[in-house]
């Protein structure tokens, strides 16, 4: 094995000792009858449920201290009364301490009635490390961990242990904390990077990714696999014995290497799409998409598929407070990503992610800039269907992206039908509290279906700024190109295909979509007449293909190789993205400033202030010719400087704390106080340092 693999940490209960179920069934008298005698005292109805195995010991128990396991259970009933108590309380004491000594009683007594049964491969997959010269650790929250490894005459396998018991003497924190796993590599007198882990726990691959380890094993023997590739595991198998020593030197050989470039999510959680969202946004320094899900549209907390044009604001009043108020706005523009999905002879559209989803992945691959979802769910009849997407946004032409949307019924057969639309009816609608502003940007100006392609213009209101879009559709079943032609659905400012397939259970249907976006600020547009930018004639591969080699160049260029941590390798990958994605070759191009908050959103309104300072390191050094184009950006915008400066009475140029397309200072001249109900001055506005910085930013640049 590969030298980077110095040591093995393992969990005991339910990964080396079958211990587990002993556990679960100590948890559960003692719940079953706290719970029993407190609805004797309150008669709750929640006070009714018995302690279970899937609803309540993986998720609030297993893996963690005694006396947090105690605590997190309780808290998922609403008991919040019971104090902590101490961990000398004895049985009876209404306490949490008072409870985990009871199972710990319980637990103890069942091991002495009964036999301690091992699994047998791990063991044996433990007996390989050894040979292979590797460490061995055992790390549990259970304070009855070396009182286990005694009894089953484990002990003397390990170099070293780290219990429930010793983790209290030394004051580390339980799982999802890693100490008790980083307390263990160092008394190897190895780092975490040395290391991998084994857990059968939710907290405990948690624990495992949290500390950083070199791979996290996750032992899914509940069935709970899709729970552990959500909480960090790196790799989920039934049982040990699925992966062997040569998996193993492929991982630390070039599995490792592979991860550092995603940016995966394994579960969905509502809370938390806006920021993956963002995260995951694709774009090329022209235009960005945003990573939403391509089923749905923008709604009030969970999902907002904003595209947004470098450069591209529109000025709207809005009536604040009895007060006429201008905002200059990056402007979302159109909806490229539609894609609707219908099973059977439902008329309504699905929504996949309010069905039960049986498999879940939603991955932002960095070294190809392409982002996909794997969503396998089950809807309310009971039908199992396989939703598969991805799509970039071309570094090989700045004006065009891609994407591809895969049905796979997977127990039925029966009618799909999908439409891919393009909607220009889209507002801007990112920021909570600039919603009671004026949002609508773009007004319709035509759209129409010519020579097989979906055509859509739309134009910025105040601005007067034409936004092309061009589409084209291929419509497959498994490799064959479908049968019949697609509906046509044309509305104002929306435009829409619509494919139906017979589908055989198994048999995958494709729609591969292809979109052209331009303006006519773009350089040799003629206003009046364009129609936007011509497709390609040809297929999603072949375009990633091109896309893919574009990305490749500027990551031979800016790539930054860390070793020895994980988190950090995919950390500054992630930040090397997100510049490229905000500014890139592209930018040559175009007259566009940098975004204080990039190409993924409307936060700040997407003006431009100062970061300037604080990335231009990055492109002098692997990209000058970016930095020289936004440096341009600011001298086309000098004389606007120097009137700022005249306006306040200096001499000289003075660019503005926030700017957008002209140069001007968009901060606003006054603010209202919601407490005091009076309008007073922005003061913000009387930030002068952006000039200096921006002498700085030339200074650099040059020398």
């Amino acid at each position: 094995m590969p030298e980077i693999c110095k040591g093995a940490v393992f969990d005991l209960d339910g990964v080396i000792t079958k211990t587990a179920r002993i556990h679960f069934n100590a948890w559960k008298q003692t719940f079953d009858r706290f719970l029993e005698h407190r609805k004797k005292g309150n008669g709750h109805p929640d006070f009714f449920r018995e302690f279970t195995y899937e609803e309540d010991y993986l998720p609030y128990v297993d893996g963690k201290p005694r006396y947090e396991g105690v605590r997190s259970f309780l808290e998922s009933r609403s008991i919040t009364d019971l104090p902590s108590g101490n961990p000398d309380d004895p049985p009876g004491e209404e306490s949490i301490c008072a409870l985990g000594n009871v199972k710990n009683n319980l637990f103890r007594e069942l091991v002495e009635k009964g036999h301690v049964e091992l699994y047998q491969p791990m063991i044996d997959f433990i007996h390989g490390l050894k040979e292979r010269k590797v460490k061995v650790a055992v790390a549990s929250s259970s304070r009855n961990c070396r009182f286990i490894l005694e009894k089953t005459g484990l002990l003397p396998l390990f170099d070293t242990v780290v219990g429930g018991q010793l983790s209290r003497e030394l004051g580390l924190k339980g799982k999802p904390n890693a100490d008790i796993f980083v307390t263990a590599a160092k008394n190897m007198r190895l780092s975490p990077h040395d290391c991998l882990v084994v857990e059968d726990a939710q907290s405990g691959v948690e624990a495992g990714r949290n500390g950083d380890f070199s791979l996290v094993i996750g032992v899914a023997r509940n069935g709970n696999r899709e729970e552990l590739k959500a909480h960090g595991a790196d790799i989920v198998v039934a049982e040990i014995g699925e992966i062997g020593f040569a998996d193993l030197e492929a991982w630390y050989t070039s599995g490792m290497e592979v991860d550092s470039w995603r940016l995966s999510y394994f579960k969905w959680i509502p809370e938390e799409e806006r920021l993956r969202e963002s995260l995951t946004t694709v774009g090329n320094g022209y235009f960005a998409t945003r990573g939403s899900i391509e089923a749905l549209r923008a709604d009030q907390n969970t999902h907002y598929p904003g595209t947004y044009i470098a450069g591209l604001y529109n000025k709207l009043p809005s009536m604040v407070y009895r007060r006429k108020i201008w905002n200059n706005d990056f402007v979302n523009c159109p909806n490229w990503t539609l894609v609707e999905l219908a099973i059977g002879d439902d008329r309504v559209f699905i929504n996949p992610l309010k069905q039960e989803l049986l498999q879940y992945e939603h991955t932002l691959q960095m070294d190809q800039a392409l982002v996909r979802r794997r969503i396998l769910f089950r809807d309310t009849q009971g039908r199992t269907t396989l939703l598969e997407t991805e799509r970039f946004i071309s570094m090989d032409d700045a004006h065009l992206a891609v994407l591809r949307y895969r049905v796979t019924p997977q127990d039925y057969e029966g009618r799909i039908r999908i439409r891919s639309a393009i909607d220009g009816t889209v507002i801007n609608y990112g920021v909570a509290r600039y919603r009671e502003l004026n949002s609508e940007h773009v007004q319709p100006i035509s759209v129409y279906r010519e020579d097989g392609e979906m055509r859509l213009m739309v134009k910025t209101k105040t601005s007067k700024v034409r936004i092309y879009y061009r589409a084209r559709h291929s419509w497959r079943i498994n490799d064959t190109p479908a049968a019949g032609k697609p509906r046509v659905i044309l509305d104002s400012g929306f435009i829409a295909e619509e494919m139906q397939f017979d589908a055989a259970q198994g048999a995958t249907c494709t729609v591969e979509k292809t979109v052209s976006v331009a303006t006519s600020r773009d350089v040799g547009e003629e206003p009046d007449e364009g129609t936007g930018v011509p497709l390609p004639n040809a297929s999603f591969d072949k375009l990633f293909h091109r896309h893919r080699k574009a990305w490749h160049r500027l990551w031979e260029q800016a790539d930054y190789r860390i070793k020895g941590d994980r988190f950090a390798q995919r950390t500054v990958r992630l930040h090397v993205y997100h510049l490229l994605v905000t500014a890139s070759p592209h930018n040559e191009k175009i007259d566009a400033g940098l975004p204080a908050r990039g190409l993924h959103g409307e936060a700040y309104r997407g003006h431009v202030f100062w970061d300037e300072l604080f990335v231009f390191p990055f492109y002098n050094l692997h990209f000058p010719r970016i930095t020289r184009a936004l440096l341009m950006y600011r001298y086309r915008r000098l004389d606007a400087a120097r009137k700022n400066a005249r306006g306040a009475g200096y001499r000289g140029a003075m660019y503005p704390w926030q700017t957008a397309d002209d140069g001007a200072e968009e901060t606003q001249v006054i603010h209202f106080n919601p407490r005091s109900g009076e309008w007073d001055p922005d003061l913000s506005r009387l930030q002068r340092h952006v000039s200096l910085a921006i002498s700085y930013n030339v200074w650099s640049y040059y020398y």
